[in-house]
């Protein structure tokens, strides 16, 4: 059996406690080695230290660096997970000297950006790859399931949503100038605008609009729709992203996704970030972790009958119609993948071109926006 590889995480905040160590801890193939947290430890390791603590508390077995000279110089690190609010920078110390990266999503501000870094990552002959953990959701992955199993035939519309009724980390929001990073396009987009690529691939064409509905005159958008058009044999597709804050409902809308064969309406949000985010740190081990309660199931209605357990017959509609148990959410499976491919054991699941073409769907969804037009992909 090969030694675990040894993980290194730029930054000790929500993210790492809350979206990496909940799945990394329960993976023998990884090991918690190193932090980079410029807060000196605590004098006192039993007295709290606010908001997400301290890793020389939480880890007193691994390494804490201060510094991000001293953080790169270990050689002994192998895989580096860029936790922070910027990400260039560290992404760029850490395949020069020599590391694997996974960087939290949005990848970076630009897609030349993302371009620069992923020829770097070539160069180095080492993996760059972004958490786009989404594709690790129930509900996506039952999705994913349907149309790879051809429930729904060829797919004709597609509306991926993540609503978000007036979310708390908006209030400070209050620029009205537009910069690249900002909005909720970089914030949500990027995760359902991932899904749409790894569904579907790269669009003929992007159409955007940008709204600020949380009461301020802003560039900086917090709702959106991004229209993806597509030629070729997907000529009749039709993919539709959202994000709305002004959203009043008991259940999110997640999924409206229709084919020749069947739809699949899907409400209700995954249960593994809540399930971390009330025990940040801990590992994801519990069985139930990223099980979705039945009754957010999404209803599948196809013209034939694809699963007896779940769907009847209705006779008014003619249509097999049921609620579809949705598959398990498993954000453990991104670092699983991550381990194979660092072993050259299977290929990147998530590659930086397709978070850099999310980047690119974005900033051609602002040039629609402002120009009021439908821009070709390029």
């Amino acid at each position: 059996m090969a030694p675990p590889i040894k993980v290194g995480f730029v930054g000790y905040g929500f993210s790492t406690k809350c979206f990496h160590l909940p799945f990394i801890l329960p993976n023998e193939d990884l090991q918690v080695y190193a932090f980079l947290q410029r807060a000196a430890p605590p004098t006192d390791p039993s007295a709290s230290t606010k908001p997400w603590g301290h890793c020389t508390v939480d880890f007193p077995e691994a390494k804490h660096y201060r510094t991000a000279d001293d953080f790169f110089a270990d050689e002994n690190i192998e895989l580096v997970i860029v936790c922070t609010h910027t990400h260039e920078e560290f992404v760029e110390k850490a395949l020069l000297a020599g590391k694997h990266v996974v960087v939290e999503k949005p990848f970076v501000n630009t897609s030349a950006e993302a371009d620069r870094l992923i020829a770097l990552s070539k160069a180095q002959g080492k993996i760059l790859t972004v958490f786009q953990n989404r594709r690790f959701d129930s509900d996506f992955r039952t999705l994913s399931y349907l149309i790879s199993s051809s429930a729904l035939g060829t797919v004709l519309e597609a509306d991926i949503h993540f609503d978000f009724p007036s979310p708390s980390w908006i209030t400070g929001w209050t620029s009205k100038d537009y910069t690249p990073g900002s909005g909720m396009a970089f914030g949500l987009g990027t995760h359902t605008i991932d899904q749409a690529l790894h569904l579907f691939g790269t669009p003929a064409s992007v159409t955007g609009f940008f709204r600020s509905n949380r009461g301020v005159e802003s560039d900086i958008d917090d709702t959106y729709t991004i229209i993806l058009q597509y030629a070729g044999e997907q000529k009749n597709l039709l993919v539709t992203i959202k994000t709305a804050v002004v959203t009043h409902m008991k259940d999110q809308l997640r999924f409206f996704v229709r084919g020749t064969k069947g739809t699949y309406l899907k409400f209700g949000v995954d249960p593994q970030e809540a399930n971390a985010i009330a025990s940040p740190g801990r590992a994801a081990d519990d069985p139930g972790f990223g099980l979705e309660d039945p009754s957010l199931w999404g209803t599948l209605s196809t013209t034939t009958e694809f699963d007896s357990e779940s769907q009847s017959f209705d006779a008014a509609s003619k249509l097999f119609v049921g609620k579809f148990p949705s598959l398990p959410g498993w954000y453990r499976g991104y670092y699983e993948g991550v381990v194979q491919a660092i072993r050259g054991e299977a290929e990147l699941f998530v590659k930086p071109e397709t978070a850099r073409d999310g980047l690119r769907v974005i900033e051609l969804a602002r040039v629609s926006h402002q120009e009021g037009r439908s821009v070709p992909w390029e």
